[in-house]
């Protein structure tokens, strides 16, 4: 896991923290967590903090969204009276926003009936624009298109691969701003060319602490993988979209802000980790079935595979995603295994405790 990775991490669930805790107009808003929020149709809210699976707005907030889903949707009856601060998978605006966007997200769509009268912030795979923004736009995306529809009042900085359609109109500028980045979802655990050798050897002082301090629970873990790659992956996409939610759910309040923020970087070791494991457990089952049983061999190899991997293009990212996801999915396996056993455990000296 590399600890560019790791950084962002730790500066998203950092990022949510201070938007969630900041100013005093958050004291009015309302809080909702659950799998899906609504914000009905003639209904008026002051505010929402929130953590869902997925946020609709067909009423009015007066004042900022501000939280983490897998998906925002404004329709077009919605209403925000405020600022649009959210990381998501999705996030469409097809209604109004009286306040600036700042977003995070895989897909971005500000839809043809959308308006924001502020700026425009957004890191996205992909952004779309077909509606009215009154102030600036910047975009960090791998593809962006402005669509016949879209009416921009301000300049449109933008970093990534533009189609811009004829019928656009843009009042400020249109500049290519290389700095600006899009929303990079690359889990290779090493930086390209020099620095891979330090990421590679960085990977392997952990490795080898994790074989040293937790032997026996590593090889648990890789034959976790080599056992069930499947549950083990979507244990860990399970995992990876479950922590963030709790950790801005318990943001939410003052008190849990220090333990989102501890908690933050705890799960940014994690992943690092579960990336790490991740390699060591493909390698040896590679190996196994080579009839070579030897883990500082796994870790090695596992290793240097990774630090190859890491330096292809696309390819690279999403196999050391996919790893990712195994190894936190086995670790998460693996300790639930653990907690299970203890469990059963008490149950059973309970069960053997002499009556009276």
């Amino acid at each position: 896991m590399s600890t560019l990775f790791a950084r962002r991490a730790l500066a998203l669930v950092m990022v949510l923290t201070l938007v969630l805790a900041a100013g005093p107009g958050l004291a009015a808003a309302e809080t909702r967590v659950g799998s899906t929020v609504t914000v009905e149709a003639g209904e008026s809210i002051d505010g929402l903090e929130v953590a869902a699976a997925s946020v609709i707005v067909h009423g009015t907030v007066n004042g900022n969204i501000d939280g983490v889903a897998a998906e925002v949707r404004i329709s077009e009856t919605g209403v925000v009276n405020g600022d649009v601060n959210v990381a998501a998978a999705t996030l469409r605006i097809d209604g109004e926003v009286r306040g600036d966007v700042n977003t995070g997200v895989a897909t971005f769509a500000l839809g043809d009936s959308g308006v924001v009268t502020g700026s425009v912030n957004v890191g996205a795979a992909d952004a779309t624009l077909a509606g009215q923004v009154d102030g600036d736009v910047t975009v960090g995306a791998d593809t962006i298109l402005v669509a016949d529809t879209a009416v921009l009042g301000g300049e449109l900085r933008y970093d990534g691969d533009l189609t811009q359609r004829s019928g656009a109109a843009i009042a400020g500028d249109v500049v290519r701003d290389d700095s600006i980045g899009g929303a990079e979802f690359q889990f290779s655990p090493v930086p390209d060319g020099v620095g891979a050798i330090y990421g590679f050897f960085a990977n392997l002082v952990l490795g080898a602490v994790l074989l040293v301090a937790f032997p026996g629970t590593t090889r648990k873990i890789a034959r976790t993988v080599a056992d069930t790659p499947v549950r083990a992956g979507a244990f860990g996409f399970v995992t990876l979209v479950a922590v963030p939610v709790v950790l801005v759910a318990f943001a939410i309040t003052i008190v849990g802000i220090p333990l989102t923020i501890l908690g933050a970087m705890l799960f940014a070791l994690l992943a690092w980790t579960a990336v790490v494991y991740g390699w060591f457990a493909a390698a040896s089952w590679t190996l196994g079935r080579l009839d070579v049983e030897n883990d500082w061999a796994a870790l090695a190899v596992g290793l240097l595979v990774a630090a190859v991997v890491g330096l292809v293009p696309i390819l690279g990212g999403v196999l050391t995603f996919l790893v990712f996801l195994v190894g936190l999915g086995a670790i998460a396996l693996v300790l639930d295994g653990y907690r299970r056993d203890r469990r059963n455990a008490r149950r059973g000296a309970t069960t053997d405790a002499p009556t009276a």
